[in-house]
């Protein structure tokens, strides 16, 4: 990931949509799932400033459209000579499942030397096709290139898993990798939450700014609270303020945002506003997951925003049961 907006890609084994819900994160990556409000009223929601960075992906199902913006990512397993090669395909959900897979290079080989950015050498996000269900993970790389990580799904269903890394070299791009994920169970459809200003995680508040615009760059900013007082003492969280993850609904292009600024710049204040910088790829639904660090934890703030003159969503979807949510993973 870099410094300034990524378009970056992620998907799994079903078919959804995007909703407002809110997320939490105690320890662990987050895990953010809603209750989905009935679809309705539709305040449009976009983004803000900062450096995008996209990965063109192939797929995705917005054709002609995409070329309006930046290209999405995610969206393909094999890119630019690399492969995601997922060892954990299926999981049970509500159940804690070690996920294993490995990046490999054109020659079938295993990747063991990879640029660490933002603290990490890849960074991997889960998220259920209906982008009710979203985690940030930092799996750990063993000698022979194999990633792993526990992870527990609370509901079955489609999910997506987003590799984001750099290989080692000095050529070497970023990259967003996504594969499949599918987790057994009894399944229920769930309703894309409604767009909305603001999302409540943990106790906090965070109130987004701006607009999200396709194939246009624009300023987003997100302000928290706590108690109905700006929270102005941020903790670094893998050298920012905060995250900012965008998944497109329908085919979940992957967009990662990154904020305007660093901490110790100079400049960037530890709150309560975060400003990033984006551009859609397309018109389309989206929903964003803000990850910042306050009182020693990771939270996740989630939002429902439309960019263009996106359809509802939600139209189509059954209503999602309440839902609940789990912590970051590292």
């Amino acid at each position: 990931m870099h410094t300034g907006l990524r378009i970056t890609a992620f998907a799994a084994a079903l078919a959804a949509t995007f909703g407002t819900a809110y997320g939490v994160g105690t320890g662990m990556d987050p895990i953010v799932a809603d209750s989905a409000p009935a679809p309705h009223d539709e305040h449009d929601e976009r983004r803000g400033p900062g450096e995008e960075t996209s990965r063109p992906e192939e797929g995705g199902g917005h054709g002609a459209h995409e070329s309006e913006g930046a290209p999405a990512g995610g969206l393909a397993i094999s890119e630019g000579g690399y492969t995601l090669d997922l060892a954990t395909p299926r999981v049970t959900a509500g159940q804690r499942t070690e996920l294993r897979f490995t990046v490999r290079d054109a020659s079938g080989e295993a990747v063991t030397a990879y640029r660490r950015e933002h603290d990490k050498e890849l960074h991997l996000v889960v998220a259920s096709r209906d982008l009710v269900t979203y985690r940030h993970l930092h799996p750990t790389r063993a000698a022979d290139g194999t990633w792993s990580t526990p992870v527990d799904l609370p509901a079955a269903g489609g999910y997506r898993v987003f590799a984001d890394f750099t290989p080692a070299g000095k050529d070497a791009q970023n990259l967003t990798l996504g594969a499949d994920l599918a987790a057994s169970g009894r399944y229920e459809p769930a309703r894309l939450p409604a767009p909305d200003r603001t999302a409540r995680a943990d106790g906090y508040e965070v109130e987004l700014a701006g607009s999200l615009r396709p194939g246009t760059a624009s300023e987003l900013t997100l302000k928290v609270s706590r108690d109905g007082e700006p929270v102005s003492d941020l903790q670094p969280y893998l050298g920012a303020y905060g995250h900012l993850v965008a998944l497109r609904s329908g085919d979940l292009a992957y967009l990662h945002v990154h904020p305007n600024g660093a901490p110790g710049d100079g400049t960037t204040e530890p709150g309560p506003e975060i400003s990033f910088t984006a551009t859609a790829p397309s018109d389309g639904t989206y929903r964003l997951f803000l990850d910042f660090r306050h009182g020693d934890e990771v939270h996740t703030a989630a939002f429902t925003v439309r960019a263009g003159s996106a359809p509802d969503a939600t139209e189509t979807a059954p209503t999602a049961p309440p839902e609940h949510s789990d912590g970051h993973g590292h």
